[in-house]
């Protein structure tokens, strides 16, 4: 049994990058595959609840987190619902089914002073790698992009007369984002550093390796890790943890919700509201300190 019309429908009508539709392919084959082995059917079209049921408990037991397990079964429902489109199935076994609790992890940004103190103390800062670094760095924290989101700019993305960067999203959901005039003057002196590299093969992409290849998720994972851990003992620092820091710096310094939920990329309102936790926890501080009803 073949998913291929449905794994078209993500990739062309539905613009899910090819990433997420090959993970949805793995998540279908191996539901697939427990059938075949359980109840010895070829096809999932019909199978039930109970079946699925019973997945859900060998990915439990099987020590699958939660939220693993919910994303499967996401990608499940999602072919049911395809199916039910085109005029294949009438009733979606997931009708019904609630997804696992998962607990909910508080991310904890970095503070104004931890990001300040990363940027006023930065070493190695006018060779290649080190003005790369700080690229990358500032770019996370002006402008809110994903980790993927950078490695994927391209030389063409940047417009430094017009001030803005063009970030290419989720589901190739394109949004421009403006560019701080000081960030402009780091990226005029990469680009000179970057033009002397010798044997360049990826020459559209913006971020390079020493090598002259485009920069991979991993080594930016690590270049925020090791800069921010000069300067913060928070056990998690990441490309994620600097752009939920740029959400709540802008929103505890007054910005509008909408407005940051524009600059992150974000389809929902609510997927950016969970960036209001530590905004609140400011919001009360000021409010403590200024109240006159809670004057000493």
């Amino acid at each position: 049994m073949t998913f291929s019309s449905f794994l078209d429908y993500l990739l062309l009508e539905k613009n899910y990058s090819a990433l997420t539709v090959n993970a949805y392919q793995k998540d279908l084959h191996d539901f697939q595959e427990f059938i075949i082995s359980e109840y010895k059917q070829e096809t999932i079209h019909d199978v039930n609840y109970p079946q699925i049921r019973r997945w859900i408990v060998s990915l439990v037991e099987g020590g699958l987190s939660n939220r693993s397990v919910n994303r499967k079964i996401s990608a499940l429902n999602t072919y049911y619902k395809f199916l039910m489109k085109v005029g294949d199935l009438d009733l979606n076994p997931l009708a019904k089914h609630r997804a696992l609790k998962v607990k909910k992890n508080i991310q904890i940004p970095f503070s104004e002073k931890e990001v300040k103190s990363v940027l006023d103390h930065f070493p190695h800062e006018n060779d290649f790698e080190g003005l790369r670094d700080r690229l990358i760095i500032e770019l996370f924290y002006s402008t809110g992009i994903r980790r993927i989101e950078l490695v994927q700019l391209q030389l063409e993305d940047f417009n430094l007369t017009g001030e803005t960067l063009k970030v290419l999203g989720k589901r190739n959901k394109e949004r421009l984002v403006p560019l701080l005039p000081s960030v402009i003057i780091v990226i005029q002196e990469y680009l000179k550093v970057r033009d002397t590299l010798d044997n360049i093969t990826d020459k559209s992409y913006m971020f390079l390796t020493q090598k002259g290849v485009k920069i991979y998720e991993t080594l930016v994972y690590r270049i925020i890790n090791n800069y921010f851990s000069l300067a913060s003992s928070k056990v998690k620092k990441s490309p994620h943890i600097l752009r939920h820091s740029f959400a709540t710096h802008l929103l505890n310094q007054g910005a509008d919700l909408n407005a940051v939920k524009e600059l992150l990329g974000h389809s929902s309102l609510a997927s950016t509201q969970v960036y209001t936790h530590n905004s609140i926890a400011e919001l009360k501080k000021v409010y403590l300190n200024t109240h006159p009803r809670n004057k000493k």
